[in-house]
This record gives structure tokens, sequence and C-alpha cells, in this order.
């Protein structure tokens, strides 16, 4: 089973779940501003991208500009910031077999299939 956490408004993740689906994946397709993602599962998806919970921020988005960029906040502080404002979320995030990646671009999605 592959899992995208997707925005159907964004391009990018558009365009990756086109390709997942032309790969015939097994798809669970989260619409995470739909369904907010829990704090747990979103460190969980963090370790698994391997990366710092920043590296995830979409930071030019006006909720980040406004109220937490410059600030010295903690990694557990912008994981609740994302948790509470999903939009902040950078995306597609594709999941398989304990493999994460963010697809953009698209084809990134390729490497963990």
């Amino acid at each position: 089973m592959t899992t995208i956490y997707h925005n159907p408004r964004c391009s990018k993740s558009r365009q990756c779940l086109a390709l997942l689906e032309e790969k015939n994946e097994d798809l669970e397709i989260v619409k995470y501003l739909d369904t907010p993602v829990t704090k747990e599962k979103l460190t969980e998806i963090i370790e698994l991208l391997g990366i710092k919970p920043i590296d995830l921020v979409r930071k030019n988005e006006v909720i980040w500009k406004e109220n937490f960029k410059g600030k010295d906040i903690t990694d557990q502080q912008i994981v609740k910031a994302m948790c509470d404002h999903p939009k902040l979320i950078e995306r597609p995030i594709v999941i398989k077999n304990n493999k994460a990646i963010i697809g953009r671009p698209p084809e990134k999605v390729i490497d963990i299939l």
C-alpha cells in the first residue's frame, strides 16, 4: 500500500497522484486539509523523511510569515503549527514500505516505488 498526503488544489500533488495511478499503485489518499494529521503521525512522517520539521514547512504561506517566521521555536512547536495549520505542510508526501519522500518534483516518488 502506498499512501499519499494529497491536496487536490495543488498541481504538484495532482501530478504526483497521476504518476502513482499510472504505476498502478494500491493507493491510500489522505486529504490532509480535510482530515488533519495528528502530532504523532506527523512526527512519524518527518522521521521517515529523515528531515527536520522546519524542512517540511511551506515557508511562503501567509500563516507562516505572519505567525512564525523569524521566531525562535522548537521542533515540537513547528510540528504543532503544522498540525494546527495543515496548509503549512509541504506536499505531496508519499509513503511506501516505511520510506517517505516529498514529491517535488513529482518524479521523485519513483525512487521509493
